[in-house]
């Protein structure tokens, strides 16, 4: 799944390539992509775009006041044109969820691969129309973003940081990968408790964040959207990386299993050595 850094670079790739063009056609793949239906998205039909924006892993398209937002989930992906194909989308006959034609000739497809469908678009007036945008905590790049502001998300919270750090209702934008990647930084365990983090233990947490994020977008700038997924891969030290030996300290990387996803660690870097047992089983160590 892209998180902020490979959204942001989508952001900027799209930005310099879209911007103030017209938008010329808009062509459905999937019916089930679309979650709104005011507007239609022939709103977006003959207006120029203005501006792209990321709010934390959305995409938006401000299309002279009407936005064409989406979210590419687990399996979904952005497929750039400099000339889009003649042809016509065909529902139901490829994995193209929607095509979006420029009066240049260019445009992009957005596509998902599976059986289980996640990608979803919306055409609104306004961003926050989207509940998933309007729900989202705080940018952890954004310049207000201190470390006081994490202090406060993680005062209190009975929950682990891991899941802390990927709850896009919390801090929008980090996911199950750069979760890893951050507390691997910050050499913390991804079970332990966010409130019964120390004062010490949060200051390393926030330097951690900030950044593994900024390196992450810096190494993501530039870069065609079609060579985005390599280079999040390239960048990780432990997570996808099981049985690896860690970059760091040279132990090697284990893995928890979940029931949809897995998450990456160094036992010799954030636990003290103990290996973590699998969620799937009745105990947990810690």
């Amino acid at each position: 799944m892209p998180e902020l850094p490979e959204v942001q670079a989508l952001a900027d790739f799209l930005q310099e390539r879209v911007s103030g063009r017209v938008v010329t056609d808009v062509e459905l793949g999937s019916i089930a992509v679309l979650k709104t239906f005011d507007p239609p998205p022939d709103a977006l039909v003959g207006a120029p775009v203005d501006r792209v924006s990321r709010h934390g892993k959305f995409l938006d398209l401000d299309v002279d006041g009407t936005h064409l937002v989406f979210h590419l989930a687990r399996a979904g992906w952005l497929r750039w044109y400099d000339q889009v194909p003649a042809t016509r989308v065909r529902p139901g006959k490829s994995p193209i969820a929607l095509r979006v034609r420029l009066d240049d000739d260019a445009g992009f497809d957005l596509t998902e691969a599976g059986t289980r469908k996640g990608l979803a678009a919306y055409v609104v007036t306004d961003p926050t129309q989207v509940a998933g945008i309007a729900s989202l905590g705080p940018d952890p790049l954004a310049d207000g973003f201190d470390e006081a502001a994490l202090t406060a998300l993680l005062e209190g919270r009975r929950t682990q940081v891991k899941g802390v750090l990927r709850d896009q209702s919390i801090l929008a934008g980090v996911g199950n990968a750069y979760s890893d990647e951050i507390l691997h930084a910050a050499r913390i365990s991804p079970y332990t408790l966010a409130a019964a983090l120390t004062a010490e233990q949060v200051h390393t947490l926030y330097e951690a964040l900030r950044t593994t994020l900024e390196a992450a977008v810096m190494a993501a700038a530039g870069k065609p959207a079609a060579q985005l997924k390599d280079a999040k891969r390239a960048g990780m030290n432990v997570h996808g990386r099981a049985g690896e030996a860690c970059p760091v300290c040279g132990d090697t990387v284990r893995e928890v299993s979940f029931a949809d996803s897995s998450m990456q660690y160094c036992p010799t870097c954030q636990t003290g050595g103990k290996l973590l047992a699998d969620r799937r089983m009745s105990r947990l160590l810690r």
